[in-house]
């Protein structure tokens, strides 16, 4: 028995649909859709012999055709692309989306269904709303229960005369990208923790029992976090070149024994990489002539220096008894988890092996290292703040608090140091006897040559002094009129400085403090600009001789205390 034929009419309403049917034997069924777009979900869900579309719609029929005329590209695309409705109704979806979903077809489905009700993480916490009531573009990114992220970006189609009602999505699946961030977050703050103790408990620890905690924290962290299961970890003895073993869990015994040095022949791939400094990929031990056995049955392996301060101080070796088990994400794991642990290796003297002089120059080490480089943040957060001055006190609050805490950092640096070393390896130097004129004294140090900057802190500090530096007048005097703590107590400076000699330099001081604490330094010669007799007629007090001893450094600084009564018995 024949049916009457199902016809889609594509119009605004039934009346114009209804006069078609007038003229059409066999009184076809009609359905009608009042725009193509609604057509079109319905195309996907029936079974239609024929499609009438209305004049007033063939443009946007044509317009959709262009969209979905290269269907066939957009089934191939690693992404999915759906087109829906306003109530996030997936009007037509590339297949990409029903693999994700495990559906044959998510037509007529509701968007956020198939994904589980997936978390929305932003920055668009609407994005399908925001798209159609702005009729702008818009993204955000999706977390499914399933623990898979999707970036969508959505896009409205324009209608003719009306708001637009429809969207364009597409998803990508970022979840590798996220993960791998989250991974590196991850490792980061377990770099962070490897040695994360308070002074305290530091200081009721034997060297040893840090080495173990160490030991075990690495271990714990490259097998939960790194999934990695063979380790080991070598530590380069400079005098000796021997590639010294500190840690080695999976390994054979011969081969964690084996003596090896930082050389690239006949020393392994951990020879290779401690000598070289490059991380080793080796994909199959069995083809790789640098390859020694360290893991019974190993067939892969990955090694990486650890590196502290450009130099490389040891190395970081895992083994697999697969093949091709690591690849260059890994290796990039590895080797920042390799620069922490060298991070806390130094921290903890690991590398001093219990020696009092390396523990004691370790301590002078980790000062001096942070010494210069604060000082370069105060000189250009000055700099910045100067500018700011009456215009942005917003900037110049947030300057200011650079200010603190970068003066803060080179104390809590070396207090922690000598808290963290072993009580006999505190450096002689720190033991000085007192000399309380000094204590809690404001030191500026402005030379362009960077040892004698180097030299004031590490001989000034040990005193309880607080030192700065500037590289050249200009940096100086900016360092003075924008310091917010109090007038330096003394300023030392080299009468050469690259923008001024020292006479200049004395004057311009004066037209921003009174009096001025100055002490010029100079080498043994001829002063051809007589700066040192000029400064002297205006009133210069001290003249420092370099390269200075220890002794009359300290009593050039206390003379220049000892001249300014009035902010000593202030303080006092």
């Amino acid at each position: 028995m024949a049916t009457n034929p199902k016809i889609l009419f594509v119009c605004d309403n039934g009346r114009n649909a209804g006069e078609m049917i007038s003229r059409v034997a066999n009184s076809p069924e009609l359905v009608v859709a009042s725009n193509p777009l609604r057509a079109l979900a319905m195309l996907a869900h029936e079974r239609f012999d024929g499609v009438y579309v209305s004049a007033e719609h063939l443009q946007q029929v044509f317009q959709l055709g262009k969209l979905l005329q290269n269907e066939q590209i957009l089934e191939g695309m690693p992404d999915g692309v759906v087109l829906l409705d306003c109530d996030n109704t997936i009007v037509w979806s590339n297949t990409r989306l029903c693999e994700w979903s495990h559906r044959d077809s998510v037509a007529g489905m509701n968007f956020y269904g198939i994904l589980g009700s997936p978390e929305i993480m932003g920055p668009d916490f609407c994005p399908f709303h925001t798209a159609l009531a702005t009729g702008q573009s818009t993204s955000s990114t999706l977390r499914s229960g399933e623990g898979r992220y999707f970036q969508i970006h959505a896009a409205p189609l324009r209608e003719v005369g009306a708001p637009p009602r429809h969207l364009v999505v597409t998803i990508h699946d970022v979840t590798h990208e996220i993960q791998q961030q989250q991974k590196l977050a991850a490792i980061h703050q377990a770099g962070m923790e490897l040695a994360d103790l308070t002074p305290d408990e530091l200081l009721q620890m034997a060297v040893n029992d840090r080495i173990e905690l160490l030991k075990s924290n690495i271990l714990h962290f490259t097998r939960d976090l790194l999934h990695f299961d063979v380790v080991e970890i070598r530590l380069l003895d400079l005098k000796t070149n021997r590639l010294e073993p500190l840690l080695a869990v999976g390994m054979e015994p011969e081969a964690a024994a084996r003596t090896l040095f930082a050389q690239p022949q006949n020393n392994g791939v951990t020879g290779f990489v401690a000598a070289t400094g490059k991380s080793y990929l080796c994909e199959d031990t069995t083809e790789d002539p640098l390859y020694l056995e360290g893991s019974r049955g190993a067939k892969s392996s990955l090694t990486v220096p650890l590196v502290l301060h450009d130099e490389v101080i040891g190395t970081f070796n895992v083994e697999s008894p697969e093949p091709r088990a690591f690849n260059e994400g890994d290796l990039q794991f590895l080797e920042i988890f390799g620069r922490d642990v060298a991070v806390a290796l130094n921290t903890l003297e690991l590398l001093a092996a219990e020696k009092v002089s390396a523990a004691a120059e370790s301590v002078e080490a980790i000062h001096s290292a942070v010494a210069l480089p604060v000082d370069e943040i105060l000189n250009d957060a000055v700099n910045v703040m100067e500018r700011y001055i009456g215009h942005e006190p917003e900037v110049v609050e947030r300057l200011q608090r650079i200010l603190r805490n970068a003066r803060d950092i080179k104390q809590v640096i070396q207090k922690v140091g000598q808290r963290m070393a072993p009580a006999q390896a505190h450096p002689q130097a720190m033991q000085q006897e007192e000399r309380e004129l000094l204590h809690d004294k404001k030191i500026l140090v402005v030379d362009e040559a960077e040892d004698v900057r180097t030299a004031a802190h590490g001989l000034l500090e040990r005193y309880g002094c607080t030192v700065e530096t500037a590289r050249d007048g200009a940096e100086a005097l900016c360092m003075v009129r924008m310091n917010l703590e109090g007038d330096y107590d003394v300023i030392l400076s080299d009468i050469a400085l690259p923008d001024m000699d020292g006479y200049d330099f004395m004057l311009k001081l004066k037209e921003v403090m009174d009096p001025v604490p100055l002490v010029l330094m100079t080498g043994f010669g001829y002063d051809p600009k007589h700066v040192i007799v000029k400064a002297r007629q205006a009133g210069l007090k001290t003249v420092l001789y370099k390269p200075f001893r220890l002794d009359k450094l300290l009593s050039a600084v206390e003379t220049i205390i000892r001249s300014n009564p009035i902010k000593e018995t202030c303080e006092g």
